[in-house]
């Protein structure tokens, strides 16, 4: 079965954003998505460590060690990107003045409950921002594999690990499919190429519809 990468998952969710957003991208496969922001778009990437104006990763020769975002990754700024103080920046967020943010996950559920900041029993430094932001984003998008590295389903009827947040996701973009989040639960709105509605269905643990217009994804 041929599956997505995650350059290939980001590039899906780069065409989430929109015109005149303000995006904040998650530690991990969500910081990939600044490559694929188109470079006539105008809208700012947001890191809560203090910097709007976020651009793409830099080339080697082009790397300031003084610019980084929350996951420590080197960065690039974009014209007009502003620094500010941590504080500030989680009032931008808590404010509700970020459109949207695309984060990683381990889990999520039919309600749109996730669960992304740990594992028990291993060590972690902290929720960082994203409980803030999946509570403050005025839209919640996750880029994540479907099953993890043992093959178990990460698409679960309810979370098995602390959640991040209850109730805020809004679609989840997988290695597999486009899946949003409804009252009813999971609705598969588009499958990768090559895969099937059904072999989507089999590799969720919670129930899932299927959209009348399902599509394949454009990559």
């Amino acid at each position: 079965m041929k599956i997505l990468t995650r350059d290939q998952i980001c590039a899906r969710a780069a065409q989430e954003i929109k015109a005149g957003f303000v995006v904040n991208l998650g530690i991990g496969i969500p910081t990939l998505v600044a490559n694929h922001i188109p470079s006539h778009l105008n809208i700012m990437l947001h890191s809560e460590n203090g910097v709007m104006g976020v651009g793409p990763f830099p080339l080697e020769e082009e790397v300031d060690p003084d610019l980084i975002n929350a996951g420590k990754q080197t960065i690039s700024t974009l014209p007009g990107a502003s620094f500010f103080n941590s504080s500030d920046s989680f009032a931008m967020i808590r404010g509700g003045h970020i459109d949207l943010t695309i984060l990683g996950s381990m889990q999520v559920d039919e309600t749109g409950s996730l669960a992304n900041w740990m594992v028990p029993g291993k060590l972690v430094k902290g929720m960082g921002g994203a409980m803030d932001l999946v509570s403050g984003a005025k839209r919640v998008v996750l880029t994540m594999q479907h099953l993890d590295k043992n093959g178990s389903k990460k698409l679960l009827r309810k979370c098995t690990l602390p959640l991040t947040g209850s109730h805020c996701v809004h679609r989840i973009i997988t290695d597999m499919a486009v899946i949003d989040i409804t009252q009813k639960g999971f609705l598969l709105k588009e499958v990768a190429p090559g895969l099937t509605p059904e072999i989507i269905a089999n590799n969720t643990e919670a129930p899932l519809q299927f959209d009348p217009d399902i599509t394949e994804m454009k990559l």
